[in-house]
C-alpha cells in the first residue's frame, strides 16, 4: 500500500491521532503546501529506514505545482515509507494524485442540539428569553431546534398527544417555507408549558 488521503474538516484531531502513534516519524503541517515543502518531504522520505515510516502531509490547500512535485514519490515511494495526506476537501487534488492513493472521507459526528430549558418546570420568562436568543436562526438551525425540543420533551417525560406531535411536523414544514422562527418556537414551547400546567 502506497498511502492514503484522509478528507476531514477536523484536521487537528487527525494530526493529534497520528502524533500519538509510535510509527509516525514526521508531520508536515502547512496552510498551503508548496514546492519547497515537497522538497522537505522528499528529503525526509529518502532517509533510510529499516521499519515502516509514516510521513504525514496536512494542509488546507496543496497547490498544483506541489502536487505535481509529489507525483513521482507517491507513485514509487522509497522502501518502508508510507504517506498520509490530510485535507479538508477532495476537490483540491488533481486526479493523478487521487488515483495514486486510497481516499477516505471522515464523517464528522454531529453533536445533538441541547435546549437550555427545564421542560418539567417551564416558565414564561424562560420561553421569552429562549425565543429572544434564537429568533433569527437559519432554516437548518431552526429545524435542529424543533427536533431538539421534541426529543428533550420526550426525555423529560412529557406525554405529547397526536395533535401536539402534528404541530411539530407542521413546524418543520413552516420552517422550510421560511416562516418566522419566533412564531414556530413560541407555539412549540407553549404546548410544553401548557402540558405542565394541567
Amino acid at each position: 500500500m502506497l498511502g492514503k488521503i484522509y478528507i476531514t474538516k477536523n484536521s487537528a484531531k487527525m494530526i493529534e491521532h497520528f502524533a500519538q502513534s509510535p510509527q509516525t516519524d514526521k508531520i508536515f503541517s502547512r496552510d498551503e503546501f508548496k514546492v519547497d515543502d515537497v522538497k522537505g518531504v522528499i528529503k525526509e522520505a529518502y532517509m533510510a529506514e529499516n521499519f515502516q515510516k509514516k510521513i504525514i502531509l496536512e494542509a488546507k490547500n496543496f497547490n498544483i505545482y506541489a502536487q505535481n512535485a509529489l507525483l513521482k514519490i507517491l507513485e514509487e515511494p522509497p522502501k518502508n515509507i508510507y504517506f498520509i495526506i490530510i485535507a479538508p476537501s477532495k476537490s483540491i487534488f488533481l486526479p493523478t494524485i487521487l488515483s495514486r492513493l486510497i481516499v477516505e472521507v471522515i464523517k464528522e459526528k454531529k453533536e445533538k442540539t441541547q435546549i437550555e430549558l427545564d421542560f418539567t418546570n417551564l416558565k414564561m420568562e424562560d420561553i421569552f428569553n429562549f425565543i429572544k436568543k434564537h429568533k433569527f436562526k437559519s432554516r437548518n438551525e431552526l429545524n435542529e431546534l424543533i427536533f431538539a425540543i421534541l426529543r428533550q420533551s420526550v426525555e423529560s417525560g412529557i406525554d405529547l398527544n397526536t395533535k401536539e406531535l402534528e404541530n411539530f411536523e407542521k413546524s418543520v414544514v413552516l420552517s422550510s417555507l421560511n416562516s418566522k422562527g419566533y412564531t414556530i418556537l413560541t407555539n412549540l414551547l407553549l404546548i410544553i408549558y401548557n402540558k405542565n400546567r394541567k
